[in-house]
C-alpha cells in the first residue's frame, strides 16, 4: 500500500522512517523493504537516498534496494553511477 499509494502525492517522509525500522530475518520481508526504497529512490530521490548513505537498512537489504534502483529506468544514469558507490562490499 506504501508503495502503491504513499510515494507521490500523498508522500510523508516518515514513511520512509516507518519501513527502515521493520527488522527481520525474512527474506519476503527484506525483498519488500528493498523494493520499497529502490522505489522510493525514484520517485523521492532526495529524501530516500539518506537512508543509502546512513547505511539504515541491513546489509543485504541495502545492497538489493540499490541492485533494484539501478535496474530501474526511472532512475538517470548519474545516479546509477552514485548508487553503485553505496554498495556494501560482502565479506
Amino acid at each position: 500500500m506504501l508503495m502503491c499509494f504513499y510515494l507521490d502525492e500523498q508522500f510523508k517522509p516518515e514513511y520512509l522512517a516507518l519501513v527502515a525500522g521493520v527488522k527481520s530475518q525474512e527474506y519476503y520481508v527484506n525483498m519488500m523493504i528493498a523494493w520499497y526504497f529502490a522505489t522510493a529512490l525514484a520517485k523521492q530521490y532526495d529524501t530516500a537516498l539518506p537512508y543509502i548513505q546512513l547505511g539504515c537498512l541491513g546489509a543485504w537489504t541495502h545492497n538489493k534496494t540499490i541492485q533494484k534502483a539501478i535496474e530501474s529506468y526511472r532512475i538517470t544514469d548519474q545516479q546509477k553511477v552514485f548508487l553503485r558507490t553505496l554498495k556494501i562490499a560482502r565479506q
